[in-house]
């Protein structure tokens, strides 16, 4: 994230034990480790109630849209979805009787021709 490397951490430690010493670096640790805590409690909670939010927004719509959505345009649209689907059975019947003339072609054809023989060599 932040692209320290391991000769980076080693300065900052060196300068830490420098700047504030040896007696008080233990606690300056505990106070620092604390306050990191707290900022990662912070951006925890922040997300997460941005994530509340953005689910009761996409509630929100979904709601409008029912509310909007009338019995009428729900009767025309399943009787789209009926009407489609009739629509494909027919076309399914239409490759199966075209198939099936096709499979009696290749019979007929099948029966008139006289076997092949292959050439002796």
């Amino acid at each position: 994230m932040f692209d320290i490397g391991w000769p980076e951490l080693m300065l900052i430690a060196v300068v830490t034990v420098l700047v504030v010493g040896p007696k008080e670096l233990p606690r300056v640790l505990r106070t620092f480790t604390m306050w990191i805590r707290r900022l990662r409690e912070i951006a925890s909670e922040f997300h997460s109630g941005l994530d509340d939010l953005a689910r009761e927004a996409e509630l929100e719509e979904i709601q409008k849209e029912l509310a909007e959505s009338s019995p009428e345009y729900l009767v025309e649209d399943v009787e789209k979805i009926i009407t489609s689907d009739m629509d494909m059975e027919e076309k399914f019947e239409t490759i199966t009787d075209g198939l099936e003339s096709d499979l009696d072609i290749k019979q007929v054809e099948a029966e008139t021709k006289p076997p092949t023989k292959e050439p002796k060599i």
